[in-house]
């Protein structure tokens, strides 16, 4: 089942999350309904706040078309083909983005139209409780590790928008002031 997806202005994307307590089918079910959601609006990721839930969720699914030459991961210790872990439907995730800082445009299902240049560690080691309670402890670059910090900044209120440089933000303000005026 589709859902909504909440757009920029909605108070909820700017509240930190509550940690997800137990796993039952109406969790479960929520997960199919998100990745149904986010393959509808043509994304590779997606938070629970960005479908109205204040929880600590987030399903993530990088087509092997959009995977850089070096796609593998270390998941558990080991190296794995990334195509081998998704999608990912993850609840209390922990990040621990390291490494240089690198430079890559984001845009957000939930901030409509709107792309920038965003600062971020290039490398994430992570360690993610999928819902049949496994655990994957994941280090990565790339496009996962964007979308592991972009999705994962959702559950603490935060969007992209707010990482941009003070040059960029300038930039964006007019654009944003729009995107509230026509949600309204």
């Amino acid at each position: 089942m589709l859902l909504p997806i909440t757009q920029y202005g909605d108070p909820i994307l700017r509240v930190p999350c509550a940690p997800v307590e137990h796993v039952d089918l109406e969790m479960n079910t929520l997960g199919v309904n998100m990745l149904e959601t986010m393959y509808a609006a043509e994304g590779i990721g997606l938070a629970a706040p960005q479908v109205g839930l204040s929880i600590r969720m987030v399903v993530i699914d990088i087509p092997e078309d959009e995977e850089e030459e070096m796609s593998m991961v270390t998941v558990n210790g080991e190296q794995r083909a990334m195509r081998d872990i998704m999608p990912l439907v993850f609840i209390n995730p922990e990040l621990e983005p390291y490494g240089k800082q690198g430079l890559c445009t984001e845009g957000c299902l939930s901030v409509r139209g709107i792309r920038s240049q965003v600062m971020r560690p290039e490398r994430v080691r992570a360690k993610l409780t999928r819902l049949d309670g496994t655990v994957l402890e994941i280090d990565c670059g790339g496009l996962l590790a964007r979308c592991l910090q972009h999705e994962c900044d959702h559950l603490e209120g935060r969007l992209f928008t707010d990482r941009v440089s003070s040059a960029a933000r300038v930039t964006l303000t007019k654009r944003l002031k729009n995107l509230l005026h026509r949600g309204q």
